[in-house]
């Protein structure tokens, strides 16, 4: 098998996760952990590992001349590190969402093309089963759909130092919502032609001009209808964490995941994509207006957690590395969502409805 040289950048959650992945995996060799602080040193021991640490990126990329590098960090430094990685003639697997705006977005696809490497967006929900269920059975309801979404953190101690500054680039409409937006892209397959947003500040603790709560509405050319809310901060309700599910003229499907809603989860990175069974309910009616079906309960034997989405991921880059996978479509995917829900943060701004 052919061994591709990845390079870490960020070693945080979603970095020390996608870490473990190549550390586990058969086809990947770390050669090395680039980050600012402490969290490389930890992630080594975690690891029971000796890679090279780094705290600049660009002595990494010369040093170890790597086949791919995986980015992890803010989003402010997406669009810089994905296109010094290309230059340098590697491929990239980069975390959600792709930059900080639409035109950083559009250059790390134009310099993907340009260096005619791949590039792999964390869009970690394309990858469970139970989630690519939840989106089959959403186009089998009708038209018009609505889709209902959310995920609130009541974060506290590491995570709501991770919040913090995330929100000192992005509010958590954009942040999180790109991959609810690309669900519900995926669930409809039209574009939607309109939004709006309300957002709160309801913290000193980040930007004066940022918001930690917000909620997103997106209109639908065929008239299908969604929202996607999020907040994050010691102030969120556990009991606003999980909302999943999608209506239409013939019924409905929701995602059921009791555990993943108990008291103290939301801060969970791992719960944030437990399933653990999906209700379908059919809206056919008798004579005497009552239904026709019972629910059914679908539960899929396959039900990765967390750092089982991430290998899949990253298996998934290594098959696209290895066997030329044309990712047109899925850049494209990754940028359209990122400027609808930019489109949304403006629409919180402006307090005005926008037009896509």
């Amino acid at each position: 098998m052919q061994v591709i040289k990845i390079l870490v950048v960020g070693c945080g959650n979603m970095g020390a996760s996608h870490a473990k992945a190549y550390h586990d995996l058969d086809g990947f060799e770390i050669v090395g952990l680039v980050a600012r602080g402490d969290s490389k040193h930890k992630l080594n021991t975690e690891l029971g590992a000796d890679y090279a640490l780094f705290e600049s990126y660009e002595e990494a990329l010369l040093q170890t001349k790597p086949d791919a590098v995986c980015i992890a960090t803010y989003p402010d430094t997406h669009k810089d590190y994905a296109i010094k990685a290309f230059e340098s003639g590697a491929h990239v697997f980069i975390e959600k969402p792709l930059a900080e705006d639409v035109t950083s977005a559009e250059e790390v696809v134009s310099a993907a093309i340009k260096y005619n490497k791949k590039l792999v967006v964390g869009y970690i929900l394309r990858y469970h089963p139970s989630w690519m269920k939840f989106i089959e059975l959403s186009k089998t309801m009708g038209k018009p759909l609505v889709m209902r979404m959310n995920l609130n953190q009541q974060s506290h101690g590491y995570m709501w130092n991770v919040h913090r500054n995330l929100m000192s680039s992005l509010s958590p409409i954009v942040d999180c919502g790109v991959h609810y937006i690309d669900v519900m892209c995926q669930m409809v397959g039209v574009k939607p032609v309109r939004v709006s947003a309300i957002g709160a500040r309801l913290t000193d603790d980040i930007p004066d001009w940022n918001y930690n709560y917000g909620q997103l509405q997106l209109h639908f050319e065929d008239g299908s209808v969604g929202w996607y809310e999020a907040g994050w901060g010691p102030m969120v309700s556990q009991n606003a964490f999980f909302v999943k599910d999608v209506f239409g003229p013939k019924g409905s499907v929701s995602i059921v995941a009791d555990k993943a809603s108990n008291e103290g989860k939301s801060d969970s990175v791992a719960a944030h994509t437990q399933t653990e069974s999906l209700r379908v309910h059919y809206a056919d009616l008798d004579a005497n207006n009552e239904f026709v079906k019972k629910d059914e309960w679908v539960n899929l034997a396959d039900e990765p957690d967390h750092q089982e989405l991430c290998n899949r991921e990253q298996c998934f880059f290594q098959q696209a590395i290895l066997e030329d996978i044309d990712l047109s479509s899925s850049m494209e995917d990754a940028v359209n969502s990122l400027r609808i829900a930019l489109a949304c943060d403006e629409a919180v701004k402006t307090k005005q409805t926008v037009l896509l």
